[in-house]
């Protein structure tokens, strides 16, 4: 099967920044840190209805409208 030719971007980024962020975006994944997080999700679960924020030691669900509308304030100027 042939790969998609169509990029599912959100970022208009040159070849080269797409290639550097990529770098740094593995980078940050694979901390100590991230990876404990990850780890911890794994335990607890995912559920389709929330997402998982991790607050200092503590673990919240938080509803995915909540989530993905910054706590209801949006994220764009709507």
């Amino acid at each position: 099967m042939k790969p998609s030719p169509i990029r599912l971007t959100k970022q208009k980024l040159s070849p080269k920044a797409a290639a550097a962020k990529k770098v740094r975006d593995i980078a940050a994944a694979k901390t100590t840190a991230r990876k404990r997080k990850k780890a911890q999700n794994q335990r607890i679960g995912q559920r389709s209805d929330s997402d998982l924020h991790h607050d200092g030691t503590k673990v919240k669900r938080i509803s995915i409208k909540n989530n993905r509308g910054f706590y209801s304030r949006g994220t764009k100027k709507e």
